[in-house]
């Protein structure tokens, strides 16, 4: 097959990894399946063969089925050549808002979706950075130390899936963000000294935002409330409240009210434990000038 006089591969299920649907996934499947459907009766009105859309596109015909039949996430790439290809007029490359939020983990998914309801959060993480505070650079070089390694494709897709928790950041009304950080975590140049500096710049300027409550907890203190591991507390306007630990329920979503007061508990004495905002930011900087 050639284009232009010079041969044109066709991409084929070897040549995109990590676009699969989650089976677990009610909504994502869902989504995808919709998508798919829309693809092929496009093509379908279209008069257009799978094997002869797939050449236009750039894609296996084993593909394109795929895609259609809702057993692959078609990549943005793929959504706007379709809508060229077909004349869709921009219908579907409008799909790839959804399709995007498919390719986030679930979990990650319902937690975005709390966040952004929430006017109130309490957030520890005694292991890293917190993910809403990480430089998408920063968080890169964390997700390339796994191991067993992640594949690029599935590093891109947590990268993409904690810069669009972001957006809590962003709310109008804005919500209280309360963040209290191990002092090692801050210390330990992962991924290099430069990612380090840059993701210390980040926090300081994080901690200007009036919204936001940066506390670090040194690592030359006595006591310390949170050894039992990270917490989240996620208040609500209607009054409701979500907390979440692996310390308790196993790391799920927590409703009860006894099992709340804990992670309320923990999380007030870890803060007082911690230096305050404002002597946080002192260290930080400090820390900066170091690096």
């Amino acid at each position: 097959m050639s284009v232009n006089g010079e041969v044109r591969r066709l991409k084929s299920e070897a040549d995109e990894p990590g676009w699969e649907v989650d089976p677990d996934d009610d909504w994502g499947l869902a989504v995808v399946a919709t998508v798919g459907r829309q693809l092929k009766l496009r093509r379908e009105a279209k008069g257009m063969r799978a094997a002869e859309f797939g050449t236009a596109v750039g894609y296996g015909e084993d593909l394109v089925y795929k895609i259609e039949g809702g057993k692959r996430i078609p990549r943005p790439e793929y959504l706007d050549r379709a809508d060229e290809v077909l004349g869709a007029g921009g219908l579907l490359s409008a799909m790839k808002t959804d399709v995007a939020k498919v390719r986030y983990p679930k979990t990650v998914r319902d937690l975005a979706q709390m966040e952004a309801r929430a006017v109130e959060l309490q957030l520890y993480d005694p292991l890293n950075i917190h993910g809403l505070l990480q430089t998408p650079e920063y968080a890169r070089g964390l997700l390339l130390m796994r191991r067993p390694a992640y594949t690029e494709d599935e590093v891109e897709r947590f990268i993409s899936a904690r810069v669009s928790r972001k957006a809590v950041f962003e709310r109008d009304p804005a919500p209280e963000l309360s963040f209290v950080l191990e002092e090692w975590t801050l210390r330990r140049p992962l991924g290099g000294k430069v990612l380090l500096r840059r993701q210390l710049e980040h926090l300081l300027d994080a901690g200007q935002l009036r919204n936001v409550e940066l506390q670090v907890m040194p690592m030359d203190r006595e006591e310390h409330a949170g050894l039992a591991g990270g917490i989240e507390v996620l208040k609500f306007a209607d009054g409701s409240v979500v907390g979440r630990s692996p310390a308790v329920a196993n790391g799920r979503p927590i409703y009860e009210p006894k099992q709340l007061r804990i992670l309320e508990l923990r999380y007030g004495i870890i803060r007082a434990q911690a230096l305050t905002p404002r002597e946080s930011t002192a260290f930080i900087e400090q820390l900066l000038g170091e690096t």
